[in-house]
């Protein structure tokens, strides 16, 4: 991959840009907090050839969302499990929404 693959790749929120630390750093959180969502396998950060984790975009906004509600005193084994709810729910809501533009509404007969 050449710098220029890389950088048109900065766009797609699923490309693992961030280290470990630059990512705690934008959350204004520890490393030891990514590692435990990870332990918690709310996500699961992808390795570099060197074996350090590397997060993208959308874990980023996972991780801020998990960190807000342990913040609020949501246990973080609990906070895990509700992220991954919402993001199902999210997730069940696209594609529901996806099918029903896709269904034409009945025609209607003519008023007499």
């Amino acid at each position: 991959m050449t710098a220029d693959d890389s950088f048109g790749r900065l766009d797609d929120d699923d490309y693992p840009a961030y280290t470990m630390g630059r990512a705690a750093e934008m959350l204004n959180t520890t490393q030891g907090f990514l590692r435990a969502i990870g332990e918690a396998r709310l996500i699961t950060p992808l390795r570099s050839p060197g074996g350090h984790r590397r997060y993208s975009r959308y874990q980023l906004r996972i991780a801020a969302r998990a960190r807000e509600l342990v913040d609020q005193g949501t246990p973080i084994e609990a906070a895990c499990r509700i992220v991954i709810l919402e993001d199902q729910l999210e997730e069940a809501q696209r594609i529901n929404a996806g099918h029903h533009r896709h269904i034409k509404p009945a025609s209607t007969p003519p008023a007499i």
